[in-house]
């Protein structure tokens, strides 16, 4: 079923939608959150999630030209969290202790400048992936976003995984480039 169906279904509320967006995006969204949680569980507790923030991001939101970039932006948030809530549960009381004890100095940091940052960042990481060149904005993309590794990003663009690994190291080296020229880093 095309996106632009699909997204009406959701439009409609009728939970088809769900149905066609697992049998069309399914794997390839649990494999994303496999390469994150590294945990089968985990990735299917995750991919349900993602069901659910969908169904609730659909209105107001109309992804029906990125519905794929759409679900793996939500997959990869939901994989990252539940990431942190591991970590988090395994760290000593004593870590907690004494995180509770500093954010009482520290406090927050404000939420409108923290919020500004993100935009700014975002505009700068928008700009570097504009520069490059479509092979590369991929492998870009496909390594750091999707998570994909090396070998799955070679055969993708039919070349060696010394060609890859090559590129990504000097697209890593102009990004901090840029990062830095803008007072990011």
């Amino acid at each position: 079923m095309e996106d632009g169906k699909i997204v009406d279904l959701y439009l409609a509320r009728d939970e088809r939608a769900i149905i066609e967006t697992s049998e069309k995006y399914g794997k390839a969204l649990q494999s994303i959150s496999r390469r994150i949680v590294l945990d089968e569980g985990a990735s299917e507790e995750c991919l349900n999630d993602t069901w659910l923030k969908t169904w609730e991001s659909i209105p107001p939101h109309e992804p029906r030209d990125y519905l794929f970039a759409f679900l793996a932006k939500i997959t990869r948030a939901l994989s990252m969290s539940y990431c942190r809530k591991v970590s988090a549960k395994k760290r000593s009381a004593t870590v907690i202790s004494l995180s509770d004890e500093l954010s009482e100095c520290i406090g927050d940091a404000d939420p409108i400048e923290r919020r500004i940052d993100e935009i700014i960042f975002t505009e700068s990481i928008n700009r570097f992936l504009r520069d490059c060149s479509t092979e590369k904005r991929d492998m870009f993309v496909r390594r750091y976003f999707y998570m994909d590794d090396i070998k799955q990003i070679a055969k993708r663009h039919n070349c060696k995984e010394s060609k890859v690994t090559t590129e990504l190291y000097r697209l890593r080296k102009k990004l901090k480039k840029q990062l830095e020229e803008d007072n990011i880093m």
